[in-house]
């Protein structure tokens, strides 16, 4: 290899140095989620740079070698890729964070396509396994349903990509900040990427956690207690600062598999204290607490890019009794009061 391995950020625990690159196995194995490997970048499509293992977004340029793991990516916005079905020696990049599949289909806004990648091989240990950024964290906790240090837990929700839920979360986070709280953030699903949870963080929270913490490229074809485990995980470490509040965002809107299957399930929504929900415009907000509310779910308030427009928060109230928050104002006082009991606005 004439250039260093630019190692991304999912992959940032992985010391290069402590294993080999098998390049024959590329012949005879199919990847499951977070296996890891090293790939030399072939042609530049959407994505420009990777964040690297410093959180620093890195230009790659053809004839690069990156390090990255497999995984799948459903984003309505950018791409839905999934791991590969047999063996094959080219592949894509799914998110900058370093999920590597292959694309199944693309927003028509890129007309260059992904960026794709050749195999070099697969990172194996002494013990000649495949090196995997799940296998190489601790095993996740049980569901068991457990909030250890009852603290409020707020649910930031959307109707789609881009709706605004972790703006939400984070001004909202600010809020409570300001009114003297302990505040950790959790982001639950999504693709591996720090800018939604470093946001939060510079927004003022205590402690952040994400679901690539525990080694998963992203969330997308996860089943269901597996996602209940890692709930309960993250829950456990957040809990070290015993927060007051625990915002939690579910990424993409309320349709998508992973986020449905939660907002459906009683054993999750018991543990949710309010809702707040983001939306790109009125209609999407109104059809959205509509389709919420046949889950048994009413949001405490309603906030997210739709916010931008007075008109649009207009047409939101004069059709629904749920109070419209813009950024600003989920920093006043008043806002955050709101907050400060758990309401159960779950009917279960």
């Amino acid at each position: 290899m004439h250039f260093k391995i630019k190692k991304s950020i999912i992959c940032k625990d992985i010391d290069i140095n402590q294993y080999q690159i098998d390049k024959e196995m590329t012949f005879s194995y199919i990847p499951t989620v977070g296996d890891v490997a090293v790939f030399e970048v072939i042609s530049i499509g959407k994505h420009k740079q990777i964040q690297t293992d410093n959180k620093l977004n890195t230009l790659i340029l053809p004839g690069d070698f990156i390090m990255g793991a497999f995984g799948t990516r459903y984003a309505t916005s950018q791409f839905e890729g999934y791991l590969p079905a047999d063996c094959r020696d080219t592949f894509h990049i799914l998110g900058a964070g370093g999920t590597i599949g292959v694309i199944h289909s693309t927003h028509s806004t890129f007309s260059g396509g992904p960026t794709v990648l050749k195999i070099v091989g697969y990172l194996k240990d002494k013990r000649d396994n495949v090196v995997n950024t799940k296998k190489i964290k601790p095993r996740l906790m049980p569901f068991r349903g457990i909030n250890y240090r009852d603290a409020n837990i707020i649910l930031s929700i959307g109707s789609s990509m881009d709706s605004g839920k972790t703006t939400t979360a984070a001004y909202l986070t600010r809020g409570l900040k300001l009114n003297e709280n302990r505040v950790a953030f959790i982001k639950l699903t999504g693709t591996v990427y720090t800018k939604d949870r470093d946001l939060v963080y510079d927004c003022g929270a205590d402690i952040t956690a994400d679901f690539s913490d525990y080694g998963f490229p992203s969330t997308y074809m996860c089943d269901e207690q597996e996602l209940l485990d890692l709930f309960q995980t993250l829950l456990n470490k957040v809990s070290i600062i015993e927060p007051n509040y625990i915002v939690i965002e579910i990424a993409d809107g309320i349709l998508q598999r992973e986020t449905k299957m939660l907002l459906e399930n009683q054993r999750f929504t018991s543990m949710i204290d309010q809702v707040i929900f983001s939306s790109c415009d009125s209609l999407s907000a109104l059809y959205g607490l509509e389709s919420l509310k046949k889950m048994g779910i009413y949001p405490t308030a309603i906030s997210g890019l739709l916010t931008a427009s007075p008109l649009l928060i207009k047409e939101v109230k004069e059709n629904s009794f749920i109070p419209v928050f813009t950024i600003e104002q989920l920093m006043y006082e008043k806002t955050v009061q709101l907050f400060s009991k758990p309401q159960m606005k779950f009917a279960l």
